[in-house]
């Protein structure tokens, strides 16, 4: 942040510091993230409006500006308290500014008046020139005086101004944010979309760069120094220019960079100033002309001075503009202003009472490159005049009168509806596609609203019933002033929805809710523990078209209910009592199995086919899991042991709230150990390739075999078997392929194996 030191005149050269602006600029941009934003302009939220132009305008902002971010309304709800600086002032980075914008959420209430002095105060506004800029969709409603704040700022600060845009404000609000600009010396600009809030930021932006930095006073008088000779520069300029309208401007030589053009009146004093660009590098810029016609003078000033090194005589005349719209416009609606002669894209058209102050408006749009643009007529009848107005000054230079007369809207919906039922609305008589439909209570408060949906192209419009039952009123509300054209009566009356369930599900399990009398299709059906709080829900299921869905108990028995919950207000319609109970399940698993290798898993009482069998340490917390398997309708799964030794076991778990309900223990032993349940199975631990060898055993089961196979192979599948004789002792030719094998001892009649015997082939 800049800080300026205190001293004298002389001492302030010395200090590094020019008298034309410092190297960097201290801009802090206040965000209103009331819960308003989430408003919608043309089926898109206020704040994402917001997010995108705010991040497509700090990639264009000068590097040398610090800039800051200060949020309100964002954290909690009715507390005019909730003010955040998000960003301190510093270098822009886009990337940060932009990620700080979007992770904001609007919430709460508009302390509006506390959020700019807060603002100030980040920016030490005492001490260094300060510029804010506030950007509202609303008025002050945390019971501050916006306009007596900005005043007590502006005479305290050293050079506090504050720059107001109106996102989406009714005309009738302007004047609380635009006192603000008044009353600091900055500009209020009103932006009804999100092309107009782009135009408002980049004309804020191009007001704060072209604005003269405040000069630093002396705190005392010293002796004059000596004043050095003057370099003359030529400059050049057209003998004439039209009111507002840019022009250019060349010189030679450049003596600094910092040394800018300017035009003044005839005569003005030394150091005045008009419009003005910097020289930089550059030979030749470009001015606007002043709003009033006369002779001026271009001037090249000396920064380090203030001083004029070179002037050129201009005369300023009348522009020759011409202003044409419809003699009569319905209220709310859109017209078209046609205009010839613009001077500058940056001018604008408006409409406004006949006899409006200058400078006043209504809406607006910039006229740009086109020849016409479209105006929203007032919400009021009257006489209103559209203007034509120059940028430059905010000056008239044509107007039209225009007569704004009543709308002839109806509005048609159905005598009853259910609660939280869709239903349709019929209207004719549109005024502008951006008017809207509603359900309110009976005798609500203009503007007040519930759901809505904008009338567009179209003759109708479906809304969803309030969820609680009583006399309403759906309103074709006029977009503009937010007036009510048309209403028509609408009782909404209880549903008759049932359900039924059963009286006992098994923890976990799915099970199927019928339901009737369904009102809309985004209703759900849900089950929570008996006597919930409205609103609660575990698994649930939007009804649809159907007449029946399928939920899954919870983990934990007791006594729950099934709601059918109407989606508008989250208000149960119908219940049943449902008692959840625990499951009878059981798992088995070997009690000793080899690291890394397969092994089977069986389980009884299967409760839901995405419940899963895993393989955990002994003793590992709930939830934890290992190699795993969907149970589904099978009553066995196989599992890979781990590769680490240890004891371990065998879980089956609930996919509902991830409990287990059955274990069993197992050893893992390393890769390579023997494993023996009573074969009393002996084979040599290496041999060569292609080598006969011995294996004896010391169990006597009927129909046994003894089998050479590769590890990975299932248990029952060999390269070669032998059946088990009654001599206890079998030969076996091992493969040519070195590698890791392993004999086995197989109960075939009772599909077990009774031991292994790792043999390695070398």
């Amino acid at each position: 942040m800049i800080r300026i030191p205190t001293c004298a005149m002389a001492a302030i050269l010395a200090c590094g510091l020019g008298t034309g602006p410092a190297s960097a600029q201290d801009v802090m941009v206040v965000y209103d993230a009331s819960g308003s934003m989430w408003g919608q302009i043309d089926g898109v939220t206020k704040i994402e409006i917001a997010r995108d132009v705010l991040g497509d305008l700090v990639n264009q902002w000068p590097a040398e500006t610090n800039l800051g971010l200060v949020a309100y309304g964002h954290r909690r709800e009715g507390d005019c308290s909730d003010i955040e600086t998000v960003l301190a002032p510093q270098p822009i980075s886009p990337a940060t500014f932009t990620d700080a914008v979007n992770a904001i959420n609007p919430l709460g209430r508009t302390p509006l008046s506390a959020a700019v002095e807060h603002a100030a105060e980040e920016l030490v506004y005492l001490e260094n020139p300060a510029t804010v800029v506030l950007i509202s969709d609303g008025i002050e409603n945390c019971e501050a005086d916006p306009c007596a704040l900005a005043t007590h700022l502006e005479e305290r600060g050293i050079a506090f101004t504050t720059h107001v845009i109106g996102f989406d404000v009714a005309s009738d609000e302007y004047a609380q944010l635009s006192c603000i600009a008044e009353n600091t010396g900055g500009v209020f600009v009103p932006a009804s979309n999100a092309s107009e809030l782009a135009d408002a930021l980049a004309e804020v932006k191009q007001v704060i760069e072209t604005a003269p930095e405040p000069q630093p006073e002396p705190e005392a008088e010293l002796p004059p120094e000596p004043e050095p000779e003057i370099v003359q520069v030529d400059i050049k300029a057209p003998s004439s220019v039209t009111v507002g309208m840019r022009f250019p401007v060349s010189w030679a030589p450049t003596l600094d960079a910092s040394d800018y053009v300017t035009i003044v009146p005839v005569g003005a004093d030394e150091g005045s100033s008009g419009n003005y660009q910097r020289v930089a590098d550059e030979t030749e810029q470009q001015l606007r002309a002043p709003a009033e016609t006369g002779l001026y003078e271009v001037r090249y000033v000396v920064d380090s001075t203030g001083e004029t090194a070179g002037a050129a005589q201009v005369e300023v005349v009348d522009a020759n503009v011409t202003i044409a719209a419809p003699e009569t416009v319905t209220t709310g609606a859109r017209f078209t202003v046609d205009y010839t002669g613009a001077v500058d894209g940056s001018d604008y058209v408006t409409i406004v009472p006949v006899g409006a102050d200058e400078g006043s408006y209504g809406d607006y749009r910039r006229v740009g490159d086109a020849a016409d643009q479209e105006l929203t007529a007032p919400a009021e009848t009257g006489l209103y005049e559209v203007r034509y107005v120059l940028d430059e000054g905010a000056r008239t230079l044509a107007s039209a009168p225009v007569e704004v007369v009543e709308a002839q809207v109806s509005v048609s919906a159905p005598k009853t509806v259910t609660v939280g039922a869709r239903f349709t609305v019929g209207y004719d008589g549109v005024a502008n596609g951006s008017d809207y439909v509603t359900i309110v209570p009976v005798g609500a408060d203009e503007g007040s609203f519930t759901d809505y949906r904008r009338v567009g192209d179209a003759a109708e419009q479906d809304l969803t019933a309030p969820a609680e039952p009583g006399l309403y009123e759906v309103r074709y509300v006029l977009d503009e002033g937010g007036r009510t054209l048309a209403s028509t009566p609408v009782e909404v009356v209880e549903g008759q929805a049932t359900i039924s369930a059963p009286e006992t599900v098994t923890i976990g399990a799915r099970f199927t809710v019928d339901y009737t009398g369904a009102v809309n299709g985004s209703d759900y059906v849900t089950i929570v523990a008996a006597g919930a709080e409205e609103g609660s829900f575990t698994d649930y299921r939007r009804v649809g078209d159907a007449t029946a869905q399928e939920l899954t108990a919870p983990a934990e028995p007791g006594l729950y209910e099934v709601r059918y919950v109407l989606d508008e207000g989250g208000r149960t319609l119908a219940s049943t009592p449902v008692e959840v109970v625990a499951g009878d399940v059981s798992v088995s698993a070997p009690g000793v199995v080899i690291a890394n290798a397969r092994f089977t898993v069986t389980y009884t009482g299967a409760i839901n086919v995405s419940d899963y069998v895993t393989i955990v340490r002994a003793g590992a917390d709930e939830g934890d899991f290992g190699d795993y398997r969907r149970v589904g309708d099978d009553t066995e799964q196989d599992l890979t042991a781990p590769e680490d030794p240890g004891l371990y076991e065998v879980r089956y778990v609930l996919d509902e709230g991830a409990r287990t309900l059955a274990s069993t223990p197992v050893e893992v032993l390393e890769e390579g150990s023997a494993i023996d349940f009573g074969a009393g199975l002996d084979a040599p631990s290496s041999a060569a390739p292609g080598e006969t060898i011995l294996v004896s055993w010391t169990a006597d089961v009927e129909g046994a075999r003894i089998a050479l196979a590769r590890p990975d192979q299932a248990d029952f599948a060999w390269i070669e078997a032998q059946p088990a004789n009654s001599e206890m002792a079998t030969k076996l030719q091992l493969p040519d392929e070195p590698g890791t094998y392993e004999v086995r001892f197989l109960d075939v009649a009772n599909q077990s194996v009774m031991g292994r015997s790792p043999i390695t082939v070398e």
